[in-house]
């Protein structure tokens, strides 16, 4: 299975079946901060709809269409980062990410995402990620901007967040800007 070790206190590792009650209970202690940005809160109510997700996580890996990895801080489950679907063809994919709210501010997103895009030039030999963020998320927007990512535009309404639409700051970075 995929590991990917950041250093000594962060790892990021694929996330199992036998991960899915100590996912849920991430999820379900930081509903009300998760569901500000996130439309699929709602939806996950149990174990079982956890388990439905690292099913479908794992479909994906297998499919070699991206993958879904537990961020692991001090042994602990903090997050989640993926890929979402990549283009073979094309040569890009996008990261989506999110942390429970007692992490945040420790540089762990940032690590985990300078990994990750490491993987996806280096490993995977992509040519393009991108990172969309509500541009009202400053705490995620500050995740690419960090990075170096360009500010490309805004996609208006692009998602429906219980009812509210919310625009979409795009952002990426290119192999040849990174490596």
């Amino acid at each position: 299975m995929f590991k990917y070790i950041i250093d000594e206190d962060l790892e990021l590792r694929l996330i199992s079946m036998e991960d899915s009650d100590e996912f849920f209970n991430l999820i379900d202690s930081n509903r009300t901060h998760l569901r500000e940005w996130l439309p699929w809160v709602d939806g996950t109510k149990s174990v079982e709809d956890t388990k439905n997700f690292i099913k479908s996580s794992m479909n994906q890996y297998g499919a070699n269409n991206g993958f879904q990895a537990g961020i692991w801080y001090m042994d602990k489950i903090v997050g989640i980062i993926g890929l979402h679907q990549l283009s073979w063809y094309h040569k890009n994919t996008s990261i989506g990410y999110w942390l429970a709210e007692g992490f945040q501010g420790k540089g762990i997103m940032t690590k985990a995402c300078r990994a990750v895009i490491e993987y996806i030039f280096i490993t995977l030999g992509l040519e393009r990620v991108e990172i969309r963020c509500a541009d009202k998320n400053f705490k995620s927007q500050a995740i690419p901007e960090r990075l170096g990512f360009t500010k490309e535009g805004v996609c208006r309404n692009v998602e429906n967040l219980y009812g509210n639409y919310v625009n979409h700051i795009v952002y990426s970075v290119l192999r040849e800007e990174w490596v």
